[in-house]
């Protein structure tokens, strides 16, 4: 028997995830990723429900554990720079949480043997036929998989390619935001500190490093715009919307300024009537991004990839019927976390929680 061979875009977790999956039941994998290796960095993640019958699935439990960041909690303080309240260490670090380098390093590790990974690329083009996908990628040489998986994001290239392009999907939430870190000049202590200041708030922590602040600037925007822009454009808005607004405001404009990690993102959903396309299919934030608000994406990622292999592994080679019921297995997930996040995005400054279009 051939073995079915299977692409997947994105190496962060719900692609390594799926590879794993898939390789255990027979099949044939590679993963593409446009970085050059596997990244590092990035926020930490959390784990709820149904996720850690995943990690489980996965044999990395008790090792992710090991790499737990331990948070106490936040503190709430008012425009006026006074304490107003504290959130327990569940409202962002979930049931369990790590930092996300940990996590896609292991996941890195558990499918380097069995998976082929083609770093620094891209796919350029998919060109559907009735045995298979033809995949043009940016460098690698183009060929032929039985089926591909989106598991990149937001701006899934996958998405865009198979599906449209991403205003079709997207729904923004009215909130954008620059991350970085910067040296723990406060002293924060597996402690976090969040601020409103008028229609924005400031979020700070120290988790895994002592030594060093992660910074979470947030305010209101109309669109995702930003998303594409310079660093300097994208800065400029930050430092105009934080302009005069609380005391730490200034230090922390400055150390953003010369950040070697800086990054800018917008709060946006993907909403699709189907999240599959003939031979394609969609996994994670590329598919049904919930919002960082809803603190669900890792969860969705895993609980996802588990549920698109289950599915693919019952079907005896059926793609159409795979895909099917994985979708309709998984959307009532999905849909309560995305009210999650609309529900949650006042909280750092957004201007909707709307219903979704």
């Amino acid at each position: 028997m051939t073995e079915t061979k299977v692409l997947i875009s994105g190496a962060s977790v719900a692609g390594p995830a799926l590879a794993h999956l898939l390789c255990r039941d027979g099949y044939r994998v590679t993963v593409v990723e446009r970085a050059p290796a596997v990244r590092g960095g990035g926020y930490a993640v959390d784990f709820r429900g149904a996720a850690f019958e995943v990690l489980d699935e996965l044999g990395i439990l008790a090792e992710v554990r090991e790499h737990a960041t331990g948070m106490r909690g936040t503190t709430l303080i008012d425009e006026a720079g006074n304490r107003s309240g504290r959130l327990p260490a569940e409202a962002f670090a979930g049931e369990l949480e790590v930092p996300k380098s940990d996590l896609t390093r292991i996941l890195h590790r558990i499918t380097a043997d069995d998976v082929e990974y083609l770093f620094d690329d891209s796919i350029a083009a998919l060109t559907e036929h009735r045995d298979g996908v033809t995949v043009a990628f940016e460098n690698a040489p183009t060929r032929d998989f039985d089926l591909v998986f989106g598991a990149d994001g937001v701006y899934s290239r996958v998405r865009r390619l198979a599906f449209g392009p991403h205003e079709r999907a997207l729904h923004h939430l009215g909130l954008s935001g620059a991350g970085f870190t910067t040296g723990n000049f406060l002293g924060l202590d597996h402690e976090g500190v969040l601020q409103f200041v008028g229609a924005a708030a400031v979020y700070l922590f120290s988790a895994g490093d002592p030594e060093r602040l992660t910074v979470s600037l947030s305010f209101a925007t109309d669109s995702p715009a930003l998303d594409r822009r310079p660093r300097d454009e994208q800065q400029d808005a930050v430092r105009a919307a934080f302009a005069g607004r609380g005391r730490q405001v200034p230090r922390l404009l400055d150390a953003m300024a010369e950040a070697e990690d800086f990054y800018f993102a917008s709060t946006c959903q993907v909403q699709l009537d189907r999240w599959s396309q003939g031979r394609v299919a969609l996994l994670g934030d590329a598919g049904y991004c919930a919002a960082p608000t809803a603190g669900m994406g890792t969860s969705q990622a895993l609980v996802g990839a588990a549920s698109l292999a289950r599915n693919l592994a019952v079907s005896h080679g059926d793609h159409g019927d795979a895909f099917a019921a994985y979708e309709a297995e998984l959307r009532p997930y999905v849909t309560e976390n995305q009210a999650k996040g609309r529900e949650a995005v006042a909280l750092f400054g957004g201007r909707t929680s709307a219903e979704p279009e």
